[in-house]
């Protein structure tokens, strides 16, 4: 009797089980609340989504064509942060000016140059002939002044050379070499020369080519004037460059940063060195007497009666150099003291020449302005030794350049 009523009371609970697994087969499993992600998802509608045979592919955009001088040429950089202008206006304050202003108006003719550097000198007189000749047929020249030695920083350094010079274009001053980076230039002179529409269309580094410069500034101005209709011609005979003779002698720095032409004291040091005299004086190389403190950009004499020594081959031998108080030096050449201007015609006849423009008649130079001196002009190249012995201390040297 126990055993029936056991097995109804198993069968009774296995119809329960049975019947509850059946009923949860029938729900959806759910994940815990905090591991549910809710993505939204846009679905297209039937209008706006067409059928795949209506798709259409889009087409990819086409480069833009570029024109010949975009090929060819490179577009001329800004003035950048210039330190102040010169011939920009009429009055005392100077006005700014751009090469951007010039786009589409003129041609800009960009000249890199700083006033100590005979090489730029030299070609100044075919710059001021060129504005002369094509300022009012639409040539713009701009001098970039770019310092080569801390002196040539100074505004007022400038001006008096601009004035000197008798340079009337205008001059932008450079002193932070931004525009000279600009350019990814290297060198002094150089020039650069920018059409109508802003491309550099021809360069020329340092001296000569002025023919086949010129040649180009006619070039732009005639397709200027095609492009503005304008009748006027430029086709005037360019200015003729003067064939002279190439100095053998390099230009021969001072300073600790240059001075590997140094003969007798440690090259590439900064400080004070006691140097006696040699009795061998090479050529293109420069020889100290006395006390000297040598830094980055010059030699200074400490001492009265402190010597330089040079032996060069050249016709024209130029000094840059300075002195706060202003001092004395006497020249002398081969051993001989030399006869600067002023000196009678005879005394010249004597030693074969007569000094540079800057050499006294008793030949000494007086050394005070941060600038170059003409110390000596030879009809021809010719080699000689050069003793500059100085009175009294203050001078500082930063080069020797020939001519």
């Amino acid at each position: 009797m126990k055993t029936n009523n056991l097995s109804i009371l198993l069968i009774v609970v296995g119809a329960i089980v049975g019947a509850i697994i059946y009923l949860d087969s029938g729900k959806a499993a759910k994940a815990p609340v905090e591991s549910v992600a809710v993505v939204s998802v846009a679905l297209p509608t039937a209008t706006t989504t067409p059928a795949p045979s209506q798709e259409k592919t889009a087409k990819p955009a086409e480069p833009p064509t570029l024109s010949l001088k975009e090929m060819r040429y490179e577009r001329a950089k800004e003035l950048t942060t210039p330190d102040g202008f010169i011939n920009t206006s009429t009055g005392s304050v100077q006005a700014p000016i751009t090469i951007g202003q010039f786009i589409g108006k003129k041609v800009v003719l960009l000249d890199i140059w700083t006033y100590s550097c005979i090489n730029c000198q030299r070609t100044l007189p075919y710059l001021k002939a060129w504005w002369e000749k094509y300022k009012d047929k639409g040539l713009m020249i701009i001098g970039l002044h770019t310092p080569e030695f801390e002196f040539e920083k100074k505004y007022e350094n400038v001006l008096a050379a601009v004035e000197k010079f008798g340079i009337t274009y205008p001059v932008a001053l450079d002193n932070d070499y931004s525009t000279w980076r600009a350019y990814r230039n290297q060198y002094w002179p150089r020039k650069y020369l920018i059409d109508i529409d802003g491309y550099i269309v021809y360069d020329h580094i340092g001296e000569g080519g002025y023919e086949e410069t010129e040649r180009q500034i006619q070039k732009v101005l005639a397709e200027r004037m095609e492009r503005l209709g304008k009748k006027d011609g430029v086709a005037l005979p360019v200015t003729k460059e003067s064939a002279a003779a190439r100095p053998e002698s390099p230009e021969t720095y001072f300073g600790a940063f240059r001075n590997e032409n140094f003969g007798n004291g440690a090259r590439g040091t900064i400080g004070e060195q006691t140097l006696a005299a040699t009795e061998e004086v090479k050529r293109n190389t420069f020889y100290l007497v006395g006390d000297w403190n040598i830094t980055r950009e010059y030699a200074e004499n400490k001492n009265a009666n402190a010597q330089i020594l040079f032996k060069y081959k050249a016709r024209d031998v130029y000094f840059v150099a300075s002195s706060e108080k202003g001092v004395r030096a006497a020249l002398y050449l081969d051993g001989g003291m030399l006869k600067g201007k002023g000196a009678s015609a005879y005394a010249c006849r004597l030693q074969g020449f007569c000094g540079g423009e800057d050499v006294s008649a008793n030949g000494t130079v007086f050394i005070k302005e941060d600038r170059l001196y003409k110390l000596i002009q030879h009809d021809g190249i010719e080699e000689h030794t050069l003793k500059i012995e100085i009175e009294s201390p203050g001078l500082k040297a930063f080069t020797f350049t020939f001519g």
